[in-house]
């Protein structure tokens, strides 16, 4: 794990002035190319605070953060605000000595006030839990403990809203020493925390804290040895990090948990408390419901970050899991079913939960033309417009090593949010752009035809997907990227070329000069793979 982020907004003074498009809602009758130019002109004003936040990364410039600093977000709306939380980090480590867990809030999910950390010091429970546990073993106490503070989840429950975050504990379990090579001392790391807060209202910031929800878990007794630091055997089971919280249609409580040792797993939750009715034996720490790897026994899986939803409209619980290493291939897959314990299956019938390689792919480092494009794109959160149903992703992104000159720009993380559509067949899309509040107007399919940047989202370790150009003639007939003729429903927002059905939003061009407003795609292929455009000319 790493950095987070927070975010306050700017906005341009250029105007932009979106003609030719209907006033109408998405859902009414084309208009005929005559009547087009009668269209109301519409006012809007892209956001300008650059993607590249070097210059105002420091703790004294947190008031123009916006989106600035942001790792492993959670978003819950409470009022008129959607509130964001997320980890301790950041570039140049500038949250360091004011508290933990970052938040900010905003009322368009474009611009974002940073509000400051939501505790101020460690639970004391956490260390007195840690002490118990070494005493019991025989281990010498541990006086000041190195942790890490990560991956908060924030959900309403009732009147209440519930946070389960993560502390690690980052020292050697035998001689209690900070984790670095110099003091390997031939053992694991300590254990992982999961804890929880709650308050009345996300706006007064005053969490009281319930304590220990569940701990990282052993099946190996007290053989914590690791044989070097290349053994990835790993003696933790189940690691008690990155929690994710769903209360079910039937009222039942669910802790989704997890993070490479051996899987994601489902903890009952109870009701009232928000806590197991006990942790007793190894199972009651959880069920697994998914591994990357169909060997069991392999205990490093590069698998993490389980996000969790209920989709009411299809039926479905949908996961959302982070693959690989999180600074630059972190990539963004999902499965889905209809049991929270699984079986989940991928869009190839593949069983999730006994290992299979999980499609869809949803997001993965890419680039469109005129910008470093981003990497590191996962560990997120999915959540709902209660007013609007319209669901969102959010995630942190990264720029790659060596933009603008700066060794170190893979450490700058930008909080992202994107608009998802869902396909006829019940999966989940992201928007090639972020989400920027660009007015919902009418999309006709004269605006189709033209060229368009086009990136299918293969999978390829550390290597940024780029794009291919894709042409529409007048004539729809499709060439470049896609071929064939097409065709586009204007009532559903969907351009079909071929076989293949893409789902099309009005959007922000964020890489133009200045930014300005375009069409943008985006869709999934037979196999599993997202397909993203944006309209170039």
């Amino acid at each position: 794990m790493d950095m987070k982020t927070n975010y306050l907004a700017h906005w341009g003074a250029a105007i932009l002035l979106l003609t030719g498009c209907s006033s109408k809602d998405p859902g009414a009758p084309e208009i005929p190319d005559e009547d087009q130019s009668e269209q109301p002109e519409v006012s809007y004003s892209p956001p300008t605070y650059t993607d590249d936040y070097y210059s105002i990364a420091g703790w004294d410039e947190r008031a123009k953060w916006n989106l600035a600093n942001v790792h492993d977000p959670t978003v819950e709306k409470c009022g008129d605000y959607y509130y964001m939380y997320g980890t301790d980090a950041s570039y140049g480590n500038a949250l360091d000595g004011h508290g933990h867990f970052p938040y900010r809030r905003s009322k368009d999910l474009v611009n974002w006030e940073f509000r400051g950390t939501a505790i101020t010091k460690t639970p004391t429970w956490v260390s007195d839990t840690l002490q118990q546990m070494r005493t019991r073993a025989g281990l010498p106490f541990i006086e000041q403990p190195v942790y890490g503070y990560w991956a908060p989840v924030v959900r309403k429950a009732g009147n209440k809203y519930r946070m389960y975050y993560s502390i690690v504990v980052d020292n050697y379990i035998r001689t209690g020493l900070p984790n670095n090579t110099a003091n390997f001392d031939g053992s694991w790391t300590e254990h992982a925390f999961i804890g929880l807060m709650e308050t009345d209202d996300l706006a007064n910031n005053l969490w009281i804290d319930r304590g220990m929800v569940v701990c990282s878990v052993s099946d190996k007794g007290q053989d914590w040895t690791r044989k070097s630091l290349n053994d990835w055997n790993a003696y933790f089971k189940w690691n008690a990090i990155d929690p994710t919280y769903i209360i079910n249609p039937e009222g039942e409580h669910w802790l989704i948990y997890g993070s490479w040792h051996s899987g994601i797993v489902a903890l009952s939750l109870d009701q009232a408390t928000g806590k197991p009715n006990h942790l007793g034996d190894l199972p009651d720490y959880g069920t697994c419901i998914a591994r990357r790897d169909a060997n069991s026994q392999n205990r490093w899986q590069g698998q993490e970050a389980p996000e969790i939803i209920y989709n009411a409209a299809t039926g479905y619980y949908y996961l959302f899991l982070a693959y690989d290493d999180l600074s630059v291939g972190y990539n963004t897959r999902v499965c889905r079913s209809k049991n929270i314990t699984g079986p989940y299956l991928g869009i190839d019938g593949r069983d999730i939960s006994s290992g299979g390689e999980c499609w869809p792919l949803l997001i993965h480092p890419y680039r469109f033309n005129d910008h470093s494009g981003w990497e590191g794109i996962s560990h997120c959160a999915l959540f709902k417009d209660p007013d609007t149903d319209n669901w969102y992703y959010t995630s942190q992104a990264r720029l790659p090593a060596g933009t603008g000159g700066n060794a170190y720009s893979n450490a700058i993380m930008m909080g992202q949010v994107r608009q998802v559509r869902w396909t006829d067949s019940g999966w989940p899309v992201l928007m090639p752009e972020r989400y920027a509040a660009v007015p919902e107007q009418q999309i006709t399919e004269t605006e189709i035809a033209g060229n368009w940047e086009h990136i299918r989202l293969n999978y390829q370790y550390q290597v940024q997907q780029t794009s291919q150009i894709l042409s529409l003639s007048t004539e729809h007939q499709a060439t470049g990227a896609l071929t064939g003729s097409w065709n586009y429903d204007a009532t559903k927002k969907q351009l079909h070329i071929g076989e293949v059905t893409l789902l099309v939003e009005r959007g922000l061009d964020w890489e133009s000069q200045p930014r300005k407003t375009t069409l943008i795609y985006a869709g999934l292929s037979a196999d599993g793979r997202s397909l993203w455009g944006k309209k170039s000319e």
